[in-house]
């Protein structure tokens, strides 16, 4: 069960943080150019003084996907929480049966139904904690994914429209 919670600690973590970051980050997109130029965000900073500089595609395109590329760092160990979490309550499942039928064994005929049962029991309970903690992850991973996607068109949209030479973004 620890190493479920520690998930489920990370998870969380990883959520808040990531989700604040999103959000910011997106609504600094929709601020003036000349606002974004003074304030220099750190994310969208690379990306428009590669603009300001007037230097090439390729060098823009740089910018932004390794802007992108740090924003990703994180978003990752949901998905991976997400699959090992019910793998972990799976392995906890097993062991606790492996548990029940030794005491089975150990007490020969005279276990009773009462040791069985709790023993079954604690075995579920793993399991339904890893599910309980991979749920959400997925669904997060699958939400930040999302404005990972929206953030990188808003890069794309404010290249085109600083190139375009228009006054808000």
């Amino acid at each position: 069960m620890w190493p479920i919670a520690l998930c489920s600690v990370m998870m969380v973590a990883i959520m808040i943080h990531k989700t604040v970051q999103f959000k910011v980050l997106l609504r600094q997109f929709s601020w003036s150019r000349r606002r974004l130029l003074d304030k220099k965000p750190s994310h969208i900073a690379t990306l428009l003084d590669a603009l300001a500089g007037n230097r090439g595609e390729e060098a823009i395109a740089l910018a932004g996907s390794r802007d992108i590329k740090t924003l990703e760092k994180g978003v990752g160990a949901l998905s991976l929480i997400a699959a090992i979490a019910p793998l972990m309550g799976l392995t906890g499942t097993v062991l606790g049966m492996i548990e029940s039928f030794r005491v089975m064994a150990t007490c020969g005929g005279g276990a009773g139904i009462g040791l069985l049962a709790k023993g079954i029991w604690e075995a579920l309970i793993t399991t339904a904690a890893g599910l309980l903690v991979a749920i959400p992850a997925e669904i997060a991973y699958h939400y930040l994914e999302g404005c990972l996607d929206e953030i990188s068109l808003a890069m794309k949209a404010l290249v085109l429209q600083f190139k375009g030479g228009e006054d808000e973004i």
